[in-house]
């Protein structure tokens, strides 16, 4: 008899790893927002709808990079750099299609790429991107299992 596959599959390390991104994103953002004062997207005039697009857009290229990198037999961590660096770009893409659905015009738009680029809150996103993608990798990595109470361990007399 073989002995079953321990740890998580890599669906639901992604799965895991997507949710706690957008999880840490959004905290994140609110956290910075509340002790700053500042907007996340300080550009007047642009409505919700940018900044909505771009943390969806961000979200599907993490998950979408976790899982090019966990799918692996052994991932690497390395491969979080590239997690974060799409992701940040993801963000940056996404609000300027989102600044074009909310028909704003091109200065607006190039000022709002280059005010989030350039500030806290940029930095917030490629956190949650490093902390949740390298969480990710290591759910695979690690072979983690679920916790188990003692009376559900199989080496019982």
């Amino acid at each position: 008899m073989t002995e079953p596959r321990r740890g998580v599959s890599p669906p639901v390390a992604v799965a895991f790893a997507a949710v706690g991104f957008f999880a840490l994103l959004i905290a994140g953002f609110g956290m910075l927002s509340l002790l700053s004062g500042a907007e996340v997207i300080a550009v007047p005039g642009l409505g919700p709808l940018p900044g909505a697009i771009a943390t969806g857009a961000a979200t599907v290229v993490f998950a979408v990079t976790t899982w090019i990198a966990v799918r692996r037999r052994h991932p690497s961590y390395g491969a979080v750099v590239v997690i974060v660096i799409a992701t940040f770009l993801a963000y940056l893409a996404g609000l300027a299609v989102g600044a074009v659905f909310a028909a704003t015009d091109a200065a607006r738009t190039a000022a709002a790429i280059g005010a989030f680029a350039t500030s806290w809150f940029a930095l917030v996103l490629a956190a949650a991107a490093l902390v949740a993608g390298w969480a990710g990798i290591a759910l695979i990595r690690t072979r983690a299992g679920r916790p188990r109470w003692p009376w559900e361990q199989d080496d019982r007399p």
